[in-house]
């Protein structure tokens, strides 16, 4: 299909909105230079709807985190308005959003992760297999908000209520000491694995933002084999998942070079300080280019 009209579709009504707004202006900037007509489409808009279909885009960019973009409901809206849209379908972005149920379908795979359970009140007691640190994280949020490491039994009541404030769910996670990293997968292929070094405790909003926040490392001071590993992980975990497109994928690998793999993101950022187009820019694919094969293996 031919292509000369894109809409954005970013800002929306999540906590991520910022880093939403930021997103989509650099995507659409860069399409911009690519040669297409880009009309920005905020869904947060009363009139959102309305613009959409009056636009009479041929493509959708969708450049929205977390949820009402990043879940499967944006996506539903395009398929009932027949827009072609990036990235992940209904289903794939749904599971991939919902770290209760991605999980689930990790260990069904045998792809490692690190022992979870799940928490619907702040008066939850820690079962005795978990030693503290833990994680505790909403069930469906992005950008690691709402996320906290608990590193003793006092604190651990005030994370879950933290969590609780964003979904009416949240994860209890063990902890994994070990180096950071994320695989992104373009198309059906991985890039080059990215170590992240945070200058916070993890890899927290803060990290992930702020200039400064962050050193990413490519490739990831790991042993060769292991990098290997983590790409065939990666591509295995954004599979089973049902991605297609692009994804990124968070991991843990331990002092043993065990890889855990924490979640899947399906639109992963794309600001000045965003690891996907850092992955992409060392494999020689650079930010247009980058976009235009999204574009591609999303309508194949």
């Amino acid at each position: 299909m031919k292509i000369k009209k894109i809409g954005v579709i970013y800002g929306g009504k999540s906590s991520e909105r910022e880093i939403s707004l930021k997103t989509g202006a650099v995507i659409a900037a860069a399409l911009k230079k690519e040669r297409y007509t880009v009309v920005l489409l905020d869904s947060a808009k009363k009139d959102f709807i309305k613009k959409l279909l009056s636009a009479k885009i041929d493509f959708a960019f969708i450049a929205l985190h977390g949820p009402g973009g990043e879940d499967g409901t944006m996506q539903g809206l395009l398929e009932i308005s027949g827009i072609p849209y990036s990235g992940s379908g209904v289903l794939a972005s749904a599971l991939s959003m919902n770290k209760i149920y991605s999980k689930r379908i990790f260990e069904s795979n045998n792809i490692l992760t690190p022992r979870w359970c799940v928490v619907s009140s702040a008066f939850y007691l820690l079962p005795s297999a978990f030693k503290f640190p833990v994680v505790v994280k909403p069930a469906q949020e992005g950008s690691a908000i709402g996320v906290t490491v608990v590193r003793k039994k006092p604190q651990f009541r005030k994370a879950v209520r933290n969590a609780l404030k964003y979904n009416n769910e949240a994860i209890i996670e063990e902890y994994i000491n070990g180096k950071e990293i994320t695989v992104a997968v373009l198309g059906n292929s991985t890039l080059t694995p990215i170590e992240i070094v945070p200058k916070n405790e993890f890899y927290d909003f803060y990290s992930k933002y702020a200039s400064g926040g962050s050193r990413h490392l490519i490739p990831a001071r790991l042993p060769k084999n292991v990098v290997e590993k983590a790409g065939k992980i990666g591509l295995l975990a954004h599979s089973v998942l049902g991605c297609r497109a692009m994804s990124r994928v968070d991991m843990i690998v331990d002092k043993k070079n065990n890889i855990y793999v924490l979640e899947v993101n399906t639109i992963p950022g794309m600001t000045d300080t965003s690891l996907f187009p850092d992955a992409a820019k060392f494999d020689g694919i650079f930010f247009g280019r980058m976009l235009k094969k999204i574009i591609e293996f999303s309508v194949k």
